[in-house]
């Protein structure tokens, strides 16, 4: 990507980029989730997760636009973090091989523990199979529903209430920095009221919140329940690896908890696309009640 590659090399580059960090995504997730205080430490990386995904633009912005460096140029960076990242993990999880891993399963389970773990298992065999399968698409509609919303507000605020590109932009940038204060807050409160509690009460305060924002036609109000929804969205995605990891044996946390969070992104896929061809033909004052569906989809989950 920082050589500025032909287009075809850049989509594989792409394509194996992402696949790297689904599966580091899903080995940290593994990792933290079966720690103590797995809801905090899950917060917290989550929430860290947002900061760089706010910084990051704007890092990207200022080469661009002020340093006038071509935008390729950015990759540099990012593979020097890569570097520092490759180089910290190997030095702190050098002991930690896939041997010691299966010793420590084994040395921790009964015989029913103590079988070899598949992916068949994870996805098929109950009860295993109906967490796995009801994490994942509460999963698909979470990613879902973040990605549509925070990639098509701009739009929506732009073309529905009529704001000006700046202010619109203040808006997604508002969403996502309620997701990440959230993902820091609320992750103290969350395991005092229990993980699937409060979700359940988040997701109700979130369909509250996106009914103000569709029906009250005002770009103040639908800028500030735009936000409120970010933050009660940040720490879903951490309460359902929590939960997955309470209720499925340790042998299979590689796995299904990796289905979950791959099969998930699909769910950031699918959605934003079907937004934006509902969109092309009927406006993107679609937006609210699609996301409204989804989240009484998810509650129901």
């Amino acid at each position: 990507m920082a050589v500025h590659p032909p287009y075809p090399l850049l989509v594989i580059a792409f394509l194996i980029s992402g696949f790297g960090d689904a599966v580091g995504n899903a080995g940290w997730h593994v990792f933290i989730g079966n720690l103590a205080s797995a809801t905090q430490l899950l917060g917290f990386l989550n929430g860290f997760f947002g900061i760089g995904g706010v910084i990051a633009p704007l890092i990207a912005t200022y080469m661009i636009v002020t340093v006038k460096l071509r935008w390729n140029t950015f990759y540099y960076f990012m593979l020097g973090l890569a570097v520092l990242e490759l180089v910290s993990t190997v030095a702190c999880f050098w002991q930690s091989t896939g041997s010691t891993y299966k010793a420590s399963v084994m040395s921790e389970g009964s015989s029913e523990e103590n079988k070899e773990a598949t992916l068949r298992e994870s996805l098929i065999s109950r009860p295993s199979a109906r967490v796995t399968w009801l994490c994942s698409l509460f999963l698909v509609g979470y990613a879902g529903i973040e990605v549509a919303l925070g990639g098509w507000i701009v739009d929506f605020m732009i073309h529905v209430r009529h704001g000006s590109e700046f202010a619109s932009g203040v808006t997604a940038t508002g969403f996502w920095l309620g997701i990440t204060v959230g993902r820091f807050v609320l992750c103290f409160l969350t395991p005092r009221i229990g993980d699937s509690l409060a979700s359940t009460i988040y997701l109700c305060l979130i369909i509250g919140l996106e009914f103000v924002f569709w029906l009250v036609p005002h770009f103040v109000v639908s800028a500030v329940t735009v936000g409120f929804q970010g933050f009660f969205l940040g720490p879903l995605f951490p309460a359902v690896v929590v939960v997955m990891s309470k209720l499925l044996p340790r042998r299979l946390h590689i796995w299904a908890l990796g289905f979950a969070i791959a099969f998930g992104s699909g769910g950031a896929t699918v959605l934003p696309f079907a937004v934006g061809a509902i969109a092309q033909v009927k406006g993107v004052q679609v937006l609210p009640p699609i996301i409204l569906a989804f989240l009484v989809a998810i509650l129901i989950l």
